[in-house]
């Protein structure tokens, strides 16, 4: 047994830990899943133990520094966080842009509690200690493991409330599947993460405020204004899928350009690019490409960090 790769796992808590009694220890649920033992050798600690919707920006930062020092322990193969399953796709983009290492980040999420009946929390938990100990899962940046699919942090969304189905790369697709005996791989992330990022939070201690602005029919400026006004130092805007919000949104944006705050655009539907295809308009927006609003607001957040230049932004979110 001592030959097992080492992983270690880091709980926040969420439903993979929760019980119609309370939330139990991720300890405990490890225990309570002997196949574990073939696979690795496990170490757990706790960072925080709340439901994902509370999950701070605070939290990220305490979590991306740990799972660093983790991760630079020569005898440790990978790192499992075990996560609320609402904001899970927002933590591990977060890991995947910031933590500094080509060792497997697997975060991993269940939509029914663990005591309940066909629960998925054992399995998920099964499947990316699986991926976590796996030779296979090195350089790929953070990765989310649930329902014996592979997803990449950056492309992972949740989109069903109940289903075990849940998460899903959308038109991207997935990276890969976990078996019984084997983990496999498809394909590989292309877009710059962990190593390849500027990216140092090493001593920060809050990241620049970035709020979201949904798009809808006669939408005005007023949500935009009240954001800036509350300390927004950038926003992401939900847009319609052409790429545009209301044309009043649209001047309320201009507004904000020429006084150096950024928006990101970004498509409220969920499928496909947004990209600027009317240049010569030259609309003073990033453009978010393919990314979540919740995913272009980590982005936006990190980038504001090393830089405040529009066209060095949009480079960022290109390679990113």
């Amino acid at each position: 047994m001592d030959r097992l790769p080492l992983v270690k796992v880091v709980a926040t808590g969420g439903t993979i830990a929760n019980t119609p009694s309370g939330r139990l220890h991720a300890g405990e649920v490890a225990d309570a899943i002997p196949e574990l033992k073939t696979i690795a050798r496990l170490e757990v600690e706790e960072v925080c133990r709340v439901a994902s919707s509370a999950i701070t920006v605070e939290n990220w930062l305490t979590l991306a520094r740990r799972i660093a020092e983790i991760l630079a322990e020569p005898d440790v193969t990978g790192v499992v966080v075990t996560h609320g399953s609402n904001t899970v796709e927002e933590t591990a983009y977060f890991l995947s842009l910031t933590v500094k290492s080509d060792k497997p980040v697997v975060l991993t999420a269940a939509q029914r509690q663990f005591t309940t009946l066909s629960s998925d929390s054992p399995r998920n938990f099964l499947q990316a200690v699986r991926v976590a100990a796996s030779d296979e899962a090195r350089g790929k940046g953070a990765l989310v493991v649930t329902n014996d699919m592979i997803n990449a942090a950056r492309d992972v969304s949740k989109n069903i409330s109940n289903r075990v189905e849940t998460y899903s790369s959308r038109d991207i697709g997935a990276l890969g599947f976990v078996d019984d005996d084997r983990v496999t791989f498809y394909r590989l992330p292309v877009k710059r993460h962990t190593l390849a990022t500027p990216f140092d939070i090493r001593r920060l201690t809050r990241l620049p405020r970035v709020d979201i602005v949904y798009t809808y029919a006669g939408a005005d400026g007023a949500l935009i204004e009240a954001a800036v006004a509350h300390g927004a130092e950038g926003l992401v805007i939900a847009g319609f899928p052409t790429g545009s919000g209301t044309p009043v949104m649209d001047e309320a944006i201009r507004k904000l350009a020429a006084k150096g705050i950024p928006a990101v655009m970004t498509n409220r539907g969920g499928l496909g690019r947004v990209i600027d295809k009317r240049a010569k308009e030259a609309r003073p927006l990033i453009w978010g490409d393919n990314l979540t609003p919740v995913k272009a607001r980590v982005l936006l957040m990190l980038a504001l960090t090393t830089t405040r230049d529009p066209t060095a932004l949009q480079r960022i979110f290109e390679q990113y």
